[in-house]
């Protein structure tokens, strides 16, 4: 990974756990539709658009709902969400992140962050993490979610780096894909079972440095 010149960062389980801020206001609608979304459930959404969560929720429960009342289920789900995010406090970082990101930054890579959240500015700037990077592509930016690697591509754009320049951090299957289909190298955060197509794969940022590119 020599010529590594960008890092692209997921935010959710990368560089902080507001999965469960997600679990927590997709089970509250459930709950409001009369029925239980369990914690295996919610696997099934990560990395997944807020829509196609809510569609798996909504099969979960064995309902349907004409697209108005969907949309207005989502952000419904999303307000509750947004209420969480915006009490978080900067030690929510989640161990070793901020300071790997410094490190990558003082050896004079670019930084970019590739989130399909729509919430990820907020959360940044609640973790006051936003300087740290070049670019910010959130779910604001991108119509297709991952594995489709407009996220990771349009990242690379806006640095102003070729995609084999650029390595991406992922903590979901959906996302190593969509970084091997740009042509990048991926690096997996969690397990390495579940990320086996990852270039390679770390537990957390705890202790690591950046002879890991």
């Amino acid at each position: 990974m020599s010529t590594i010149k960008g890092c692209i960062f997921d935010l959710d389980g990368v560089i902080v756990n507001t999965a469960r801020y997600h679990y927590l206001a997709w089970k509250k609608l459930a709950n409001e539709l009369d029925f239980d979304f369990s914690e295996k459930d919610n696997e099934s959404l990560k990395g997944v658009s807020r829509m196609e969560s809510l569609e798996i929720l909504l099969k979960v429960g064995g309902l349907s709902f004409d697209d108005e009342t969907k949309l207005a289920l989502a952000a419904r789900k999303n307000q509750w969400y947004v209420d969480y995010i915006n009490s978080m406090e900067e030690d929510e970082v989640l161990p070793g992140a901020k300071k790997f990101i410094e490190r990558a930054r003082a050896a004079g890579l670019k930084i970019a962050l590739g989130s399909a959240s729509k919430n990820a500015l907020t959360i940044l700037n609640r973790l006051k993490l936003a300087d740290y990077f070049d670019v910010v592509i959130d779910g604001t930016k991108v119509s297709r979610a991952k594995p489709d690697p407009e996220i990771f591509l349009l990242a690379a754009h806006e640095l102003g780096l070729p995609p084999s320049d650029c390595v991406v951090f992922e903590d979901a299957k959906a996302g190593v894909e969509a970084a091997k289909k740009a042509g990048m190298k991926c690096i997996g955060v969690g397990i390495r079972s579940e990320l086996a197509d990852a270039d390679a794969v770390i537990p957390g940022f705890e202790n690591i440095d950046l002879c890991i590119l």
